[in-house]
């Protein structure tokens, strides 16, 4: 489909849907799950920290908020500046901090350098994730759904990766084999550079030509407000309760099924890979039955099975945990362009807005319990964040937007 635009009398034709650069987006995805592998080190190694250092699970709360605080607080500022001065080579920047990052932690011997560790990391992914969602949103070809599910399920294969390669690497040797993780990196400064000139071209081309403004409702700014006010309580629900499956999940099945760490990593990757499932399905149900419904079942949906994951065995354990992790991830790749469409001109402030607030409630939930568990249990946390999908119920109130033409 095309506009046609006229511009000092002279009429212009501009493509409205331009075609899906499918390298671009498998590229950005392979990085994205470069970049969520080398994230998902911090948690998989907190057995192995908590033993050999003696931490509390407060300790361990305090490890991932400052990681995850670190990865929230700049993407919005990233965002809101990139969206006015894209810069293409600044995503190599945050993969150099990270592997800043996964050199320090190798060497860490004390709680304060193991912060400061995270940090770096943090760092590195702030900077990743808002011109990451950008790209993928451009070479979409008008397909934002599928295009968000391709780039985000890079991310949870990497997460879901990240412990299975450091039960096989890091846990039978010593910490600082985290140093093979170097490699990982470097593949991803790689892969970034041939990203980064194909955005700088792309950028260029964009400024010759006019480029047309696809307007995805109608609403007044107070309802658009309202509405995302409504997917950052969803967010808070989501991701406050994903905290408690990322950060805890692994102590969890050790306390109650007597299982070694080792074990643990492996029934964690279960969980991985049904959420990478759930985020390949979430984006293109979400261009196809509208992103409103997907948001609410994935959310509100997950309520019955987290409420009976407390009561049951490992094997049923294993199970919910699969219906839970495909049910519950395909929110997110719904929620982002939902937000983008509520705001289109502001695309980089969005992914960054959306995904820095979702990392801030993972640092929030994951501190908050674990001072919940060194003052009852692991087991009582669980029992507490099984009602928190119920939150969800609240995307009833979602508009339904307009779609695209």
């Amino acid at each position: 489909m095309e506009v046609e635009t006229t511009i000092h009398g002279t009429k212009k034709v501009t493509p409205l849907l331009e075609k899906t650069v499918y390298s671009i987006l498998f590229s950005i995805s392979f990085a994205h799950l470069l970049n969520d592998l080398i994230q998902a080190i911090i948690p998989s190694i907190y057995p192995l920290l908590k033993e050999s250092y003696n931490l509390s699970f407060s300790q361990i709360g305090l490890i991932t908020f400052a990681f995850q605080f670190s990865a929230s607080i700049f993407q919005p500022l990233v965002g809101y500046y990139t969206d006015k001065n894209p810069k293409p080579f600044s995503q190599i920047y945050g993969m150099l901090f990270s592997m800043a990052g996964i050199v320090s932690i190798a060497f860490a011997d004390n709680f304060y350098w193991i912060i400061a560790s995270v940090i770096l990391i943090g760092t590195g992914s702030s900077i990743f994730h808002p011109e990451s969602a950008r790209i993928s949103n451009l070479a979409s070809g008008g397909k934002r759904g599928l295009a968000q599910s391709i780039f985000q399920v890079g991310g949870n294969f990497g997460t879901a990766l990240g412990p299975l390669l450091v039960a096989l690497i890091v846990i039978p040797n010593s910490q600082q084999y985290i140093l093979w993780f170097i490699i990982v990196a470097a593949i991803g400064l790689a892969i970034l550079s041939k990203i980064a000139y194909w955005y700088r071209d792309h950028l260029v081309l964009r400024k010759n030509k006019v480029q047309p403004f696809i307007d995805f409702h109608n609403l007044p700014k107070r309802k658009v407000q309202i509405a995302i006010g409504i997917l950052l309580i969803v967010i808070f629900s989501k991701f406050f309760y994903s905290a408690s499956l990322s950060s805890y999940y692994q102590f969890y099945i050790i306390d109650k099924f007597g299982l070694s760490i080792k074990q643990a990593q492996f029934h964690m990757f279960i969980y991985l890979i049904a959420y990478a499932v759930g985020t390949i399905l979430g984006g293109p149900l979400g261009d196809k039955i509208g992103r409103k419904y997907v948001i609410w079942l994935s959310v509100f949906g997950a309520f019955p099975f987290a409420l009976l994951l407390p009561y049951v065995n490992l094997f049923w354990t294993d199970v919910l945990m699969i219906i839970i992790g495909i049910i519950i991830s395909s929110a997110f790749p719904a929620i982002l362009v939902y937000a983008q469409e509520l705001l289109p001109k502001k695309l980089g402030m969005v992914s960054g807005l959306f995904y820095g607030f979702a990392f801030g409630m993972g640092a929030l939930g994951s501190a908050l319990l674990g001072k919940l568990a060194d003052e009852t249990s692991i087991n009582y946390v669980y029992h507490v964040c099984s009602y928190l999908p119920l939150i969800g119920a609240i995307c009833y109130f979602l508009p339904n937007l307009k779609k695209k033409v």
